[in-house]
């Protein structure tokens, strides 16, 4: 006697990484702004150092939609384009084209790994910083340069390690449920 054909779904080769539990917004609102002190900080603006506010903001852009959003990078950037005297919007900008091109990539990003991501998210903060640094020597009429790449290239070099320590909590919660 034969048995019938089952049908067996093909194996996902590729497995969406998620955060295990649901993140706490005081732990969300700490990291924004440690990270936009970091900003603060005199080095912050030199060439080759990455924007940590950017960089913690796709972070839970990435992984916490619901609660980070546009408007957290609209306020922050404002308040940044403060302290560096910069155009007003001119970093509010680059942070809400960032987030918005980062919503058009989220599934696709959640399905890589870290170095993979960090490949996909130089490109969208090229454009981000490139449009607002385009923008903005055009409106000052400032000689254009070119070290904000540079700042782009150490943030997706940094990328893998940011999201390693940002997710450590919830990996120490996650072992504390097992035991």
């Amino acid at each position: 006697m034969s048995t019938p054909a089952t049908r067996v779904p093909p194996r996902r080769l590729m497995a969406p990484e998620r955060l295990l539990r649901e993140a706490n917004i005081w732990f969300i609102g700490a990291t924004l702004i440690l990270a936009w002190l970091l900003d603060l900080l005199p080095w912050g603006r030199w060439p080759g150092v990455p924007d940590w506010f950017a960089l913690v903001l796709l972070f839970w852009g990435l992984h916490a939609p619901h609660r980070v959003g546009m408007l957290a990078g609209f306020i922050g950037g404002l308040l940044l384009d403060v302290h560096h005297a910069a155009l007003l919007g001119e970093n509010a900008l680059a942070y809400v084209v960032m987030l918005y091109w980062l919503g058009m990539l989220r599934i696709r990003l959640l399905r890589f790994g870290l170095v993979a991501q960090a490949l996909h998210i130089f490109p969208v903060l090229l454009v981000a910083f490139g449009v607002s640094t385009t923008l903005a020597t055009w409106l000052q009429g400032a000689p254009y340069s070119w070290w904000w790449v540079a700042d782009c290239l150490a943030g997706a070099v940094v990328w893998p390690l940011l999201v390693w320590v940002l997710q450590l909590p919830q990996w120490f919660a996650a072992r504390r449920d097992v035991s």
